[in-house]
């Protein structure tokens, strides 16, 4: 079973905020599925799946952000998950223009206060990543408020088409591994033909 967790915060007024990119990939995997992620687990909203042969437990945790390691240390536990093989966290990112995205495993949190809690409570980060670039436009001097606040009409669009991108890149891992998936989705889209 592969467990692909989203972060971000649960309430309303967090919906469709940057920080919320790992939620809404959830449920854009999960409604191109026709599932819902509503079952209540370790702290998290659960919904399962099968993408190929493969089952799959999608999950957003309650926990905040802050304390999002607390719920994926039981859902791992709870589902006897290898984090190494068969965990995948969808994170934003304020390093990585709005739209883009990138594949990597057994990095540091880079300041990722949701990365930093999955580290802590599983004591190693060897677990695959989709790093989902969140960045505006323009510099912002304040990204915890940029982040807390919702995307504006015309981001959304971007956020769209990277969630498409997102739900590709998770078929993908599952589907034909890891290495495989980063192959394709870390290339640099300027050099290609």
């Amino acid at each position: 079973m592969k467990l692909i967790v989203g972060l971000g915060n649960p309430g309303i007024q967090y919906q469709f905020t940057p920080h919320n990119v790992g939620f809404l990939a959830i449920d854009y995997i999960a409604n191109e599925c026709g599932v819902e992620v509503r079952n209540r687990q370790a702290r998290a909203l659960t919904g399962r799946l099968t993408i190929g042969s493969e089952q799959v437990l999608l999950a957003k945790p309650e926990t905040y952000m802050n304390l999002s390691g607390l719920s994926v240390r039981e859902l791992v536990e709870k589902n006897e998950i290898a984090p190494e093989t068969d965990l995948i966290v969808i994170q934003d990112e304020l390093d990585f223009a709005l739209g883009t995205l990138k594949l990597q495993t057994r990095r540091g949190s880079a300041g990722h206060n949701g990365i930093e809690s999955i580290i802590g409570a599983l004591g190693n980060n060897d677990f695959l990543r989709i790093r989902v670039g969140v960045a505006p436009e323009r510099r912002v001097t304040d990204g915890q408020s940029y982040l807390l606040s919702p995307f504006r009409k015309a981001e959304l669009e971007i956020v769209g088409e990277v969630l498409d991108t997102v739900n590709e890149a998770v078929k993908a891992i599952v589907t034909e591994g890891a290495a495989a998936a980063m192959n394709r989705f870390n290339r640099n889209p300027e050099a290609q033909d």
